[in-house]
């Protein structure tokens, strides 16, 4: 295939260009600012609303991954621009493919879990309705924004990303320090649900939607066995072989994070991947103590 990726340097982005090359797809990106010189790039600029749906043509799949980073403090600005940077791209994208002659076959967008809110101990999956929070209106209107994309004929994918583990970055990058030092702990309770998934499968699974043409609609990308975080944090300890005895409470979180702490590291989403699982791919790290292994090489 000739697949199109937009967010291509990112920590995701970067596992997929790989994993799609790896299987000998032919892979393009989408930049901001100029395109270089037989790199197989292609310039847009979604804040302006900038992108030449010439440039697209000859793709089969597009896989959009591109959007302001959620980490840090969720200030009014900064909430704009999680948002604005989530709804604009992809409906400029949705659009563009939506105008072409010769349209690619899918359309794989990123979205998130947090597209289901606090949920405490329920067990939900892709049929689980939305629940309340700035997470779950901005996934709801990044989703929404590639409308015109399925109205057009092109099947539409949208991953809903869990807590990715790797050691590159992403949450657990931002762990291993205080857990290395010996300060590390259970956050809140400990109670919620952390729905997480190996870097590698969210590589894996992204192609599996550019491959699988049963598959539409959400799709979660998690593995199938979330964890707590008094789980998580005791396996991360295990695996760094470091104690866990200094707990971060509520408050604190709050008080060091703002919203945000409630926001992704108090909500609890216990999340499973049933149309992966019903579609047939196969995890390669199902279990939260091989991923993390498999993450810190240990």
């Amino acid at each position: 295939m000739n697949v199109i990726v937009s967010g291509a340097s990112g920590l995701v982005g970067a596992a997929l260009v790989a994993n799609l090359t790896s299987a000998k797809h032919r892979v393009s990106r989408l930049v901001r600012g100029k395109a270089r010189a037989g790199q197989d790039e292609i310039p847009w600029d979604p804040a302006q609303g900038v992108l030449d749906n010439a440039l697209l043509e000859g793709s089969d799949g597009v896989v959009h991954l591109a959007g302001e980073n959620i980490a840090g403090r969720w200030t009014k600005a900064k909430k704009a621009a999680i948002r604005e940077s989530r709804v604009s791209g992809t409906r400029l994208l949705a659009e563009a493919l939506a105008r072409m002659p010769q349209k690619p076959k899918v359309f794989v967008c990123a979205s998130a879990i947090g597209f289901y809110g606090d949920r405490g101990n329920e067990a939900l999956d892709e049929e689980s309705a939305p629940g309340k929070s700035f997470l779950t209106d901005v996934c709801k209107e990044w989703e929404a924004a590639a409308e015109p994309a399925r109205k057009a004929g092109i099947r539409v994918v949208f991953a809903r990303l869990g807590v990715v583990l790797s050691a590159k970055g992403g949450a657990l990058a931002k762990m291993l320090l205080p857990f290395k030092l010996c300060v590390g702990g259970v956050v809140g309770s400990g109670k919620q649900y952390w729905s997480w998934i190996d870097l590698e499968d969210v590589a894996g699974a992204l192609r599996f939607a550019l491959e699988t043409e049963s598959l539409s609609g959400p799709v979660n990308l998690v593995a199938p066995n979330p964890a707590t975080n008094r789980e998580f944090t005791k396996a991360l300890g295990k695996v760094l072989g470091r104690p866990t005895i200094f707990p971060m409470p509520a408050f604190v979180a709050r008080i060091v994070l703002g919203e945000m702490a409630d926001g992704l590291l108090l909500a609890s989403a216990r999340v499973a991947p049933k149309r992966l699982l019903a579609s047939g791919y196969a995890f390669k790290y199902p279990e939260l103590d091989a991923s993390l292994r498999h993450a810190l090489g240990r």
